[in-house]
């Protein structure tokens, strides 16, 4: 299971960005999660439940998943298609000149805050 390892990396960039900004205690984590990944996103919640309690700047915060699409561009007709539906065999021509334009991310897109 490497979701707790990107749990521990996540901490650790939110707690830099905590500091660099005088936040003393954050409420919510949005992570953007590339459909074709390799993260679970279920893990991934359940590894930061128990990372993040340990925490005091992150106890009881919620991480937040949005599930980025995987798309995946055709070099030979120039069309996207869903890569999870498709593969890497483009649908509209049957070329494998291919190759995946958007779906593995994994980032912070947001840091959420306590109304002060």
């Amino acid at each position: 299971m490497h979701e707790l390892g990107i749990v521990f990396y996540i901490i650790k960039d939110v707690k830099q960005a905590a500091l660099e900004n005088a936040v003393s205690k954050v409420s919510g984590v949005v992570m953007n999660i590339g459909e074709v990944s390799t993260i679970v996103p279920d893990y991934l919640q359940d590894c930061w439940r128990w990372a993040a309690d340990k925490e005091d700047l992150l106890r009881g915060a919620e991480l937040k998943i949005h599930t980025i699409p995987a798309v995946t561009y055709c070099e030979d007709c120039h069309k996207e298609y869903g890569t999870v539906e498709h593969g890497k065999v483009c649908p509209y021509c049957g070329s494998e000149q291919t190759y995946l334009l958007r779906g593995n991310e994994v980032e912070i897109k947001e840091i959420e805050v306590p109304n002060q």
